[in-house]
This record gives structure tokens, C-alpha cells and sequence, in this order.
């Protein structure tokens, strides 16, 4: 199976995004929201398919979507946090985790 076969859905009701190769579970981006704010908490993909930039393109698809929702990002996740150090894409729409902003998230 190639990453050519990857999808990227996103599950609302379980606050995640998930990255099938075809029928499998690869990886997910998981999120809470708050307010305006997505928080992005745990991102994971499979270690059998390290390497193939899948991860890479389940962030994306995730910020992607987020701003076409109209929401704004912080990145909680390492993972995520380190995506949009690189990429400038969502600059204008990422929220740093500070100390105040986390104290304000649910539990």
C-alpha cells in the first residue's frame, strides 16, 4: 500500500482527524475545541509507515480545515507546534499555548 492511498477524514464527533490507508487507521491529529480556539493535543501515526510523510500530511489537511472553519490553531501537540514553526501557511491563525491560555481550556 503507497501513500497514494492515504485519506484524511475529519471525525467531529470523536475531536480528531484520521488518516486511513484504505481500510487501516494510520494516524490521527487529535484536537479540543474552545471558544474560537482548536487545540491540538496528540498527533500519532503508525511507525510502519514512518518516513512516508504521512503525518506531514494529516497536519496539513487538519490546519487546512480548521481555517476553512474559521477557528483558530494552537498547537499543543509537539508535533503540530513543530509543523507550523516550518510551515507559515497559518501564521495569521496560530495561538502560541501560553500558560494563560492553557489555564483557560477545559479539563
Amino acid at each position: 500500500m503507497s501513500d497514494d492511498d492515504a485519506e484524511v477524514r475529519h471525525e467531529p464527533e470523536h475531536d480528531r482527524y484520521t488518516l486511513f490507508l484504505g481500510d487501516e487507521t494510520a494516524g490521527v491529529a487529535q484536537y479540543q475545541e474552545h471558544g474560537d480556539w482548536r487545540v491540538f493535543t496528540h498527533t500519532v501515526v503508525d511507525d510502519r509507515y514512518e518516513g512516508m510523510g504521512l503525518g506531514s500530511r494529516l497536519v496539513r489537511y487538519a490546519l487546512d480545515d480548521t481555517k476553512a472553519a474559521g477557528r483558530r490553531i494552537v498547537p499543543r501537540c509537539p508535533f503540530v507546534r513543530a509543523y507550523v514553526e516550518k510551515h507559515h501557511d497559518w501564521d495569521d491563525l496560530v495561538d502560541q499555548p501560553t500558560k494563560a491560555l492553557l489555564a483557560s481550556l477545559p479539563d
